[in-house]
């Protein structure tokens, strides 16, 4: 819904520059409701997680997750086939993406098989990451959001500001105006009386929906099991009352077995929302058999790349594909929490909005993403499958101002941030500090000429006070005091 994903054809309405991150840092950073808002649910987000692990041993916690999922991911591909064996044993029909764009044609492809007008989703951010809701639109389907938070944002006809808790940029008094403006409730500051006419709403859309869309938390391979974490009921209401469900996932969700699934479910949940566990987690193995009173009478698999088998092929780059979605690392970062996601431009904001959007939209599109960061670590602390965030931060730094733009191991647009007079200055720069006499001289008349120095030096004074070169090098110093 926000960028054009990678390989994409089909534009948003709600298409946002990424390249438009300044203007925007700096307007959120000027609206003191954003702030607020921001500030109060981060903070909230921040205790939960803390008193939620409280008891544990948290570091050997992190390091089984870390591990799980990297042992998973050095097996992906023989895992994805052991995957789609047993879905389609199961009686599941399994499809692959390249990009989004083929996702939501083989999507729209299975609504026209069984002439379905209307589709009712589960929350889903590869669904987003796809655009999908514009493209059925499009193709005149209905497509309706289910999670009260996704919901809010599409009456908004916004984008989600978060990846677990779509409208955390919007106060209850904002909600309310919303939701009284759209649907027509009463204006009213009583969370349950608008969560509970958003639910009226919502439950006839249920019962009369063609098709059910969701995602996917964990695919399992051991037994062809889709593991669903929600606490709104919605997610099992998606993929159970529709005659036909649509599971969409990106292909580096899958886990060897099922007992991988129970420490990765003890880190998501007290992660993501600080809860011990959520209040639904459904386990999905098929559609409905004959016995059975409810369930899907199909069920359907989407296997999307769009840009991760690239990330695969980078040994240290892979790393990103651990991520489980609890956004940690959004809560947690001191840039996010102040200006929160619609700022980035992205499906994916904060920390690995950072690490994962400049693979889907190249870093010509996503420049300014690895540098809207004070690589201070918070990120990395806290991920709970220990993605080093600040180290792939760098390295992606380091590939926008690469030279070598034909290097095929690169992530796409790499050198967009070159600059010929910047790299002319740290050829000089290494040049004089290979020679020990040049060096001397040109620090020696460095001080002696240290009132000409200008006091704007670009970006890094933007924000900054210019340094100011000493009056004596430290040589000098140095031989002043016989030393």
């Amino acid at each position: 819904m926000s960028e054009t994903t990678h390989g994409s054809s089909h534009h948003s309405a709600h298409h946002i520059d990424v390249k438009e991150f300044h203007p925007r840092a700096r307007a959120a950073i000027h609206n003191p409701q954003v702030r607020q808002n921001f500030r109060k649910a981060m903070d909230g987000l921040m205790t939960k997680r803390k008193s939620a692990f409280e008891g544990w041993d948290l570091e050997t916690l992190r390091d089984l997750g870390a591990n799980i999922r990297m042992r998973a991911l050095a097996s992906l591909p023989d895992l994805l086939e052991q995957l789609e064996q047993k879905l389609t044993e199961n009686g599941i029909t399994v499809h692959w993406a390249t990009d989004g764009d083929e996702a939501c044609r083989i999507v729209r492809d299975i609504c026209v098989a069984r002439d379905a007008k209307t589709a009712i989703k589960g929350k889903s951010m590869v669904s987003e990451e796809m655009e999908l809701n514009h493209y059925l639109e499009e193709q005149g389907i209905e497509a309706l959001e289910s999670d009260l938070g996704e919901y809010i944002v599409q009456l908004a006809e916004e984008t989600p500001s978060h990846i677990i808790m779509p409208a955390i940029h919007k106060n209850t008094g904002e909600i309310s105006q919303l939701l009284h403006d759209k649907t027509g409730t009463d204006l009213s500051n009583d969370v349950e009386y608008l969560t509970a006419n958003a639910r009226l709403q919502l439950r006839e859309k249920f019962r009369n929906a063609d098709v059910g869309i969701s995602g996917v938390n964990f695919a399992v391979a051991e037994t062809g099991t889709l593991c669903l974490v929600e606490n709104e009921g919605n997610g099992r209401m998606t993929t159970t009352v529709p005659p036909c469900h649509i599971a969409v996932t990106g292909i580096e969700k899958v886990v060897p077995n099922l007992e991988d699934v129970t420490a990765l479910l003890a880190l998501l949940t007290r992660s993501a929302t600080g809860q011990h566990i959520t209040t639904y987690f459904n386990m999905i193995s098929g559609p409905r058999k004959a016995n059975e009173m409810d369930g899907p009478e199909e069920v359907h698999v989407v296997l999307v790349d769009n840009g991760r088998s690239t990330i695969y092929q980078d040994d240290e780059l892979l790393d990103t594909l651990r991520c489980i979605r609890c956004g940690a690392c959004m809560n947690h970062c001191p840039v996010y929490t102040r200006v929160g996601g619609h700022t980035y431009g992205t499906t994916y904001p904060g920390p690995i909005g950072k690490i994962l959007m400049p693979h889907m939209v190249g870093l010509d599109e996503g420049r300014h993403l690895p540098t809207a960061s004070s690589l201070c670590g918070a990120c990395g602390e806290v991920c709970p499958v220990k993605i080093p965030i600040p180290d792939l931060l760098v390295r992606l730094r380091q590939e926008s101002v690469d030279g070598d733009k034909l290097h095929p191991a690169k992530v796409r647009g790499h050198g967009a941030k070159r600059s010929s007079v910047e790299a002319m200055i740290w050829k000089g720069w290494s040049w004089m500090h290979a020679k020990p006499g040049l060096y001397r001289l040109g620090t020696s008349l460095g001080a002696r000429f240290r009132k000409l120095q200008p006091g704007k030096i670009g970006a890094w004074t933007q924000y900054r006070t210019a340094p100011k070169l000493a009056p004596k090098t430290l040589h000098e110093r140095m031989k002043e005091r016989g030393q």
